[in-house]
């Protein structure tokens, strides 16, 4: 396979997508591309966040090896290296500031654009005030100003990421720009469904009567994050509009995306489509975060192009996905990549994963989680911090059993165990958090990252 396409949706829940059973038309395109291919239903985030899943997604790798999420060590291997390597043309579009060429995402790619400039007036005035006037007095009582205004006014306090329709037009500026038998590898990554959901109207009138203004939606965004326990269920119904309406916007980009690499590339050509996690909305009391439950971590995931059309129940993780890209094109697949190339699972009938393994660290210390088909297991600093729960009885996470299943909990917590020596192994102490300016600071606060 010389053409291949990968898809990414930031913050896509698999339960608001169509061929997961949702009861909402907000994924048609994605639908029709689905059913034609391979279906992966149990597909998982390691961990779920953009920074922990996308050393998954394009460099093969769980969140804490290599020296952990801070940044790509110099000793992992992007998918776009493999490419690029092997003579493919390689473009990579998103606008997530924590998968840019500050973050070393950038190896491997003849073209590659990670942000739109935020030059509006309010932001870089917020820019030079952080720089001149951080240890003053002043600078305290702006800071306060800017959070009042976007809270109670809902104003728009600077762009908090390129709209669909650009990172659309410059994958189809990449497509025109590939010869007709030049191998291609191109990856897009739509941040629209994550928050705040501004949704275009039309977009939004697929669900509701009224329209949300962009005001009212950053807004309300901020009380889903600062007071989570006053949101009405007319306000929770409102957000899961807007997100919904998100989502079929996104998939209508997509769609003129596929549409336009068919009408150049024809119908030969391999198409993965996954996102980096889901969302919380209030099921656990909060919004937002990145955490190990459900609701967080399960995603979509299929692949189209190679000659399947299955479901299949196996558990997957994103990790996986690299692996799968490289091995379609029939390209050797790098010794640092640890998934498994879901064509054995598809074309041999054979897969050796029972459960996806992840972890992070905060300023707590290390959090691991291991998640098999009926159970996960979620270890976490401090004492009486674990949590074990039964999937087939709670598939909603709601009842911490730990302390209920004691030989249950051995056993997983060996697999921990076996995962703590595979991120040993790779450890690489040159990782470090990169410095970042005040752009992408500004830029990742306003998406709601504590940076």
């Amino acid at each position: 396979m010389d053409k291949v396409l990968l898809v990414t949706i930031d913050s896509l829940r698999a339960d608001h997508v169509g061929y997961h059973g949702y009861e909402r038309d907000t994924t048609p395109v994605l639908d029709g591309y689905a059913a034609d291919g391979s279906r992966f239903m149990n597909a998982f985030a390691h961990v779920g966040g953009t920074r922990f899943s996308f050393p998954s997604i394009l460099t093969g790798v769980t969140p804490l090896m290599y020296g952990g999420h801070h940044s790509v060590s110099e000793e992992q291997t992007l998918v776009s290296e493999v490419f690029d390597d092997a003579g493919f043309r390689t473009g990579g579009y998103h606008s997530n500031l924590y998968i840019s060429a500050e973050f070393g995402y950038d190896r491997g790619w003849d073209e590659f654009f990670d942000s739109a400039p935020d030059d509006s007036t309010t932001a870089s005035f917020r820019r030079w005030a952080k720089t001149n006037l951080q240890n003053t007095p002043i600078y305290g009582l702006l800071q306060q100003a800017y959070d009042f205004i976007e809270s109670s006014a809902g104003v728009n306090v600077g762009s908090y990421h390129a709209p669909a329709e650009d990172i659309t037009d410059k994958g189809i500026e990449f497509v025109d720009s590939v010869g007709s038998d030049e191998p291609a590898f191109l990856w897009v990554h739509y941040m629209d469904v994550h928050h705040p959901f501004l949704p275009p109207a039309e977009y939004q009138q697929q669900f509701r009567d009224d329209v949300v203004s962009d005001r009212q939606s950053i807004k309300l965004r901020r009380k889903f994050i600062e007071e989570p326990d006053a949101v009405t269920d007319e306000e929770l119904q409102t957000f899961i509009d807007l997100y919904d309406a998100e989502i079929r916007y996104n998939d209508a980009e997509i769609g003129r995306l596929l549409e336009h690499v068919e009408s150049e590339w024809g119908e030969d050509y391999l198409l993965a489509f996954t996102a980096d996690h889901g969302d919380h909305f209030l099921e656990h009391g909060y919004f937002g975060g990145a955490r190990a439950l459900d609701v967080k971590t399960h995603v979509p995931l299929f692949v189209n192009g190679w000659d399947d059309d299955a479901e299949y129940d196996d558990m997957v993780g994103l990790v996986d996905v690299p692996s799968t890209l490289v091995d379609a094109a029939g390209l050797d697949i790098p010794d640092t990549f640890h998934g498994h190339s879901l064509r054995s699972l598809v074309f041999d009938d054979e897969w050796p994963r029972e459960d996806v393994i992840g972890g992070w660290f905060d300023g707590d210390g290390n959090h691991l989680c291991v998640r098999e088909r009926d159970w996960k297991l979620i270890e976490r600093p401090g004492d009486n911090a674990d949590e074990l729960y039964d999937l087939v009885s709670d598939p909603g996470e709601q009842r911490n059993v730990f302390g209920d299943h004691p030989d249950l909990t051995e056993r997983l917590r060996e697999k921990l165990d076996r995962h703590r020596q595979l991120v040993r192994s790779t450890e690489d102490e040159s990782v470090e958090r990169p410095d970042m300016n005040e752009d992408v600071k500004e830029r990742l606060r306003r998406l709601g990252y504590k940076e």
